[in-house]
């Protein structure tokens, strides 16, 4: 059997916990839409560099209108809305927690997969859910002994920001899914990172944040960390994430890459001395169990 897809998947749960670490590293310097910004731009470069080298040509001007509106539209949804609420929840609840309530995103893109494409739910995606949203509950929620009322030592909107990252992730999946369809899975993350860029640069006007941006070229280490983050997320990682999906069923594709939450609780421990309570990792398992009965 051929398990491109399921390899590849793997691979992008690796790429993802690097940059996960890597743009708290950046975030927590320079802000989220500085980071967010200059990452796309490194990952066009790096995107058009391999372009040119396996198609001849920079720009994806092959792909037909199909993918591109749905393609760009998959950017807006994953990379300005997803990854912005994503990033932002970073300095606020750490990566490591982060990427724990993003094992959400798997349930989320069934949901859209459901609502959108006509896909199926059965009693085990339900089941799944369940326990999707118990490990994650299980693991940020604790009650105070004598108290009757559930708190959390994590920051609420930090909480509210990692769920609104896996709702612009599970939908930009399933968009993408629908407009790249046979097309090269580099090519397409190109179209959506040409859209996430204009979408910044859009929003950056906006809100008058070009200042951040600017500042953060000052700081060697950030643009460092952005630049380990750009190559392990947008580029290798959205792009290995296109292949998978585009070689095995989106269900396991996002079955497997839902594993960061594990992967990420060594790393974190070293890299930023972060405490590691046995409910966390508990709950982390609970939550890709979760995903993985979502999708049997």
């Amino acid at each position: 059997m051929n398990y491109t897809g399921e390899y590849a998947a793997l691979l992008t749960a690796v790429f993802w916990t690097i940059t996960a670490l890597a743009f708290e590293v950046a975030t927590k310097k320079v802000g989220t839409y500085a980071v967010n910004l200059i990452r796309l731009l490194f990952a066009f470069i790096l995107l058009g560099s391999l372009a040119y080298f396996k198609r001849g040509m920079v720009l994806p001007l092959d792909a037909d209108s199909h993918a591109w509106i749905w393609l760009s539209v998959s950017g807006l949804v994953g990379f300005v809305l997803g990854d912005l609420f994503l990033f932002a929840s970073y300095p606020l609840i750490s990566s490591r927690v982060a990427m724990l309530i993003m094992t959400l995103a798997p349930p989320i893109a069934a949901i859209f997969g459901f609502s959108i494409l006509g896909e199926q739910m059965n009693f085990m995606s339900i089941l799944g859910m369940i326990l999707v949203i118990a490990g994650i509950a299980y693991a940020i929620w604790s009650k105070p002994k004598g108290k009757n009322k559930i708190k959390t030592n994590i920051s609420i909107k930090g909480i509210i920001f990692a769920v609104l990252g896996a709702i612009g992730q599970g939908g930009g999946i399933v968009i993408s899914k629908y407009g790249m369809a046979e097309y090269d899975p580099f090519a397409a993350n190109q179209i959506r990172v040409i859209a996430g860029i204009f979408g910044f640069i859009v929003l950056l006007s906006i809100l008058k944040k070009w200042k951040n941006v600017f500042a953060a070229f000052k700081d060697i280490k950030a643009v460092r960390s952005i630049g380990i983050g750009a190559i392990f997320g947008p580029f290798l990682g959205v792009s290995f994430s296109l292949i998978a999906v585009q070689n095995t069923n989106a269900g396991i594709a996002s079955t497997l890459m839902s594993i960061v939450p594990i992967i990420i609780i060594v790393p974190s421990y070293f890299l930023f001395k972060q405490k590691i309570t046995l409910k966390e990792v508990v709950g982390a398992i609970i939550s890709v169990v979760g995903v993985s009965l979502f999708f049997v």
